[in-house]
């Protein structure tokens, strides 16, 4: 997988490290050129001063070669137009950094279709330890609209039911279990154990009342 990040602060240079460490080749542009003489010292990437809206500054990066175009920067503005340009070389993958989400829209106009608020993932994330500090989110499913919820069964009348009987429902559905630390997908005829770790599929607005069902 080859993948062109414009931008080379916290966000991008983060972004980078974790897809070299999946075994990515990377190419990471940044317009200032004392970030990017840093970046360039502790990055294993090819690292390119340059603003990531030139288009010859593009072709330099062989980007029709990129299975992802991913803009980082905190400026939304440099994101929307380095994204509309990209667009022409046919890149599979856009995706966007949106610091402000009411200018979400406007990348969605312009068929930008992947845009995440790393700002607004922090306050949610946050908002939930604040609310429901025993329930991790794993990822956020579509537009939002499903989570993927880890969660502990403490709540007495589930323990010895069948997950048969517990799940699916219209609102969760449980995916994985962790017995005596041993992982599992769980069988309809399996029984439930108190203590025992899941991995459920949460419909957007209903963490409570399945929060309220396994653990309470």
């Amino acid at each position: 997988m080859y993948a062109i990040i414009m931008g080379g602060g916290r966000v991008g240079l983060a972004l980078a490290n974790l897809l070299i460490d999946s075994g990515a080749d990377i190419t990471l542009i940044e317009s200032d050129e004392t970030l990017c003489n840093e970046v360039a010292a502790d990055l294993d990437a090819l690292v390119i001063c340059g603003n990531g809206t030139n288009s010859k500054l593009l072709d330099e990066t062989n980007i029709e070669d990129a299975d992802y175009f991913i803009a980082t920067t905190g400026n939304d503005e440099a994101n929307l137009l380095s994204c509309i340009l990209v667009r022409k070389f046919n890149v599979p993958n856009i995706i966007a950094r949106v610091s402000n989400p009411d200018h979400e829209e406007a990348f969605k106009e312009v068929g930008i279709d992947k845009v995440i608020s790393p700002e607004i993932s922090a306050a949610r994330e946050l908002a939930q330890y604040v609310t429901n500090p025993n329930v991790s989110t794993l990822t956020t499913l579509g537009e939002g609209d499903a989570e993927i919820l880890e969660m502990t069964i403490t709540n007495d009348k589930m323990v010895g039911k069948r997950f048969k009987e517990v799940s699916p429902t219209k609102d969760f559905i449980i995916i994985s279990a962790y017995q005596n630390g041993k992982f599992k997908i769980p069988q309809p005829d399996d029984t439930i154990a108190r203590g025992e770790k899941v991995s459920v599929v949460v419909k957007r607005g209903t963490m409570k009342k399945v929060s309220k069902i396994l653990e309470n």
